[in-house]
């Protein structure tokens, strides 16, 4: 008789960055469908406020044209406390354990979220 193997692809597993980011999902998304917030494809090396057509904040606005650009260092400081970043943001996430953003924004960066095409 037969021996018949299924053979079951094995499940990645979740890293951590993609877990924090699950907190995100309610207003962002790395694609442009994103209920409330921009994209966060291409956020690095992105000036704030930046993605053409997206109503951000006047506050977010202002920033970017004032030189905020986002990076490691910028989105730890912003994700910590988003209002001492940028007086007046719309943003309204308050930090999570440090841990917890070093993960997310380490994900962010290798999950392909470096600026392409100038943005």
């Amino acid at each position: 008789m037969a021996a018949f193997i299924l053979a079951v692809p094995p499940q990645s597993p979740v890293e951590p960055g993609e877990r924090a980011f699950q907190r995100c999902l309610a207003c962002h998304s790395l694609q442009a469908d994103a209920e409330s917030g921009p994209r966060l494809q291409g956020v690095f090396g992105r000036r704030a406020g930046a993605i053409p057509g997206f109503a951000y904040s006047d506050a977010m606005k202002a920033a970017g044209r004032q030189g905020l650009t986002w990076d490691a260092r910028t989105l730890e400081r912003f994700l910590s406390d988003p209002d001492a970043v940028v007086p007046g943001t719309t943003m309204p996430y308050q930090g999570g354990p440090a841990a917890e953003r070093r993960l997310l924004i380490d994900w962010l960066r290798r999950s392909g979220a470096a600026a392409r095409n100038g943005m």
